[in-house]
C-alpha cells in the first residue's frame, strides 16, 4: 500500500495514544446522558408494569387470556426492564471513557436484542401505540452510540478512517470491496452490505413471486406482491436473505446439500413465524397452505421450503458475488452517504407501513380513526386503497389476539 498519503497529512500523538487514557468525545458524552435519561424516564412506567404483571401471575387475575398472551406480556416486561437499566449502565460507561473494554459492545447489543423483542412484543400486543415510538428513540439513540463503543480512540479512529479511505479506494479497483479479509466468511457483515443486501434481495422477490403467480398460481393474472406501501420492495424475502447470509456466510465454500438443508430450515421457520406474527398482531393472513404436502398449520410447507433451499443455493454460491459487484458499482465517494439517505428512506416506508396497516385493522375492527396520524391514513390509504395495494393480504380483526 503507498503510504504517501499518510506522509503528507501527518498526526501529532494526542493523549490518548500511548498513554492509555480514554479521552471522552463530547458527542459520546450526549449521547450517555441521552441513555442515562431515557432509562430513568421510562423506569417507573416499567416498574407499575412489571409489579402488575407480577400480581396478575400471582393472583390469577390474568387468566382470561391465552397462555401465548400472557408469555408474550412477560416478555414485554422482562425486555423492557432490561432495557432501562442496560441504557443506564451503558450511559454511565461512556460518561466514564470506559470504551476499551469489550463489555460496553455486549451491553449494547443486548439492548439491542431486548428492544426488537419488546417492540415484537407490544406491536403484537398492543398495536401501533405511543409506547412504539419510545422504543424507536431509543433505538435510534443506542445506534447512534454503538457507532463510538469500540477500542479506538479518537486519534487513532482518524488514522484507521484515512487508512480505510485508501483501502477502500484500493479494493474498489482491484473488484475484492466487501469481501472478508480474514477468510473466515465470504463478505463482511456490516452495515454497508447486510442493507443493500435486503434492498437487493427485497425487490428480488417481488419480481420471482410475481413471475411465480403469472405463470403457476393463476396463469396470466398479474398481482402485486409487494409488501411495503411505496417501491416494489417485499420485506420478507429481504429479512430471508439477511437471514441467509449471517447464517450461511460461514459456509460458502460448504457442499451444496448443506446449503440446501440449512437453507431450507432457515427459510422454512421464518416463514412460518411471519405468518404467525401477522395473525397474531393483525389478523392478516398473506399465504394459506392448508391442504399441501407437508404443509405446518397452513404456514409453511414442504415444497416452498424446499424453495428456500435454492434459494439459499443460488443466493450464496451465484448472488453474493454478483450483488458485491453490482454494489461496487456505487463511487466510492458517494456509497456512504447514499447508503445513508436510502436506509433512511426505507426506514420511514416500514415505519409508515406498519401504521398503515395498523389503521387499516382498527377500521375493520370498526373503530373510528381519534387522531392526526390515523385520519391522515383514513384519507391516503382507505381500505380500498390497501386491498389494492396488498392483494395477496386479506385482515380478520377476529383472528388477531390483542390485549387491547
Amino acid at each position: 500500500m503507498d503510504s504517501t498519503l499518510l506522509q503528507q497529512t501527518p498526526l501529532q500523538p494526542g493523549p490518548g495514544i500511548g498513554s492509555g487514557r480514554a479521552r471522552t468525545p463530547l458527542g459520546l458524552k450526549v449521547f450517555g446522558v441521552l441513555l442515562i435519561v431515557g432509562g430513568l424516564v421510562s423506569a417507573p412506567s416499567t416498574l407499575v408494569v412489571l409489579f402488575a404483571t407480577g400480581k396478575a401471575f400471582v393472583d390469577g387475575s390474568g387468566r382470561e387470556y391465552s397462555v401465548l398472551t400472557m408469555v408474550l406480556w412477560a416478555a414485554l416486561v422482562i425486555a423492557l426492564a432490561f432495557t432501562v437499566v442496560a441504557a443506564v449502565v451503558l450511559g454511565v460507561r461512556l460518561l466514564r471513557g470506559r470504551r476499551r473494554r469489550r463489555r460496553a459492545r455486549l451491553i449494547a447489543e443486548a439492548m439491542a436484542i431486548a428492544l426488537v423483542v419488546a417492540f415484537a412484543c407490544d406491536l403484537m400486543l398492543y398495536g401501533v401505540n405511543e409506547s412504539l415510538w419510545f422504543i424507536g428513540v431509543m433505538a435510534l439513540i443506542l445506534v447512534a452510540a454503538h457507532v463510538f463503543v469500540d477500542p479506538s480512540l479518537s486519534d487513532e479512529r482518524e488514522l484507521q478512517r484515512r487508512l480505510r479511505l485508501m483501502e477502500t479506494r484500493e479494493e474498489m479497483e482491484e473488484g475484492t470491496l466487501g469481501l472478508d479479509k480474514s477468510g473466515a466468511g465470504f463478505i463482511e457483515l456490516d452495515f454497508f452490505n447486510l442493507f443493500w443486501i435486503f434492498v437487493i434481495a427485497s425487490v428480488a422477490g417481488v419480481v420471482i413471486e410475481s413471475i411465480y403467480h403469472v405463470l403457476v398460481v393463476d396463469f396470466g393474472h398479474y398481482e402485486d406482491r409487494a409488501g411495503l406501501l411505496w417501491g416494489p420492495f417485499s420485506p420478507i424475502y429481504g429479512f430471508g436473505a439477511l437471514l441467509m447470509t449471517l447464517a450461511l456466510n460461514r459456509f460458502h465454500n460448504a457442499p451444496v446439500p448443506v446449503v440446501f438443508l440449512v437453507s431450507a430450515l432457515i427459510g422454512g421457520a421464518f416463514e412460518y413465524f411471519v405468518s404467525w406474527f401477522m395473525e397474531y398482531a393483525f389478523g392478516a393472513v398473506a399465504w394459506d397452505y392448508t391442504g399441501t404436502f407437508l404443509n405446518i398449520n397452513g404456514r409453511t410447507n414442504f415444497m416452498f421450503m424446499c424453495m428456500w433451499g435454492a434459494l439459499g443455493v443460488v443466493w450464496v454460491k451465484l448472488a453474493l458475488p454478483a450483488l458485491l459487484h453490482t454494489v461496487n458499482l456505487i463511487p466510492w465517494r458517494w456509497r456512504y452517504s447514499i447508503t445513508a439517505v436510502c436506509a433512511a428512506l426505507m426506514i420511514f416506508n416500514g415505519v409508515m407501513t406498519l401504521v398503515a396497516l395498523d389503521c387499516w385493522y382498527s377500521r375493520l375492527a370498526g373503530a373510528a380513526p381519534d387522531n392526526a396520524l390515523e385520519q391522515f391514513c383514513a384519507e391516503h390509504f382507505d381500505n380500498q386503497w390497501m386491498e389494492h395495494r396488498f392483494e395477496s393480504m386479506s385482515i380478520d380483526p377476529g383472528a388477531a389476539h390483542r390485549s387491547s
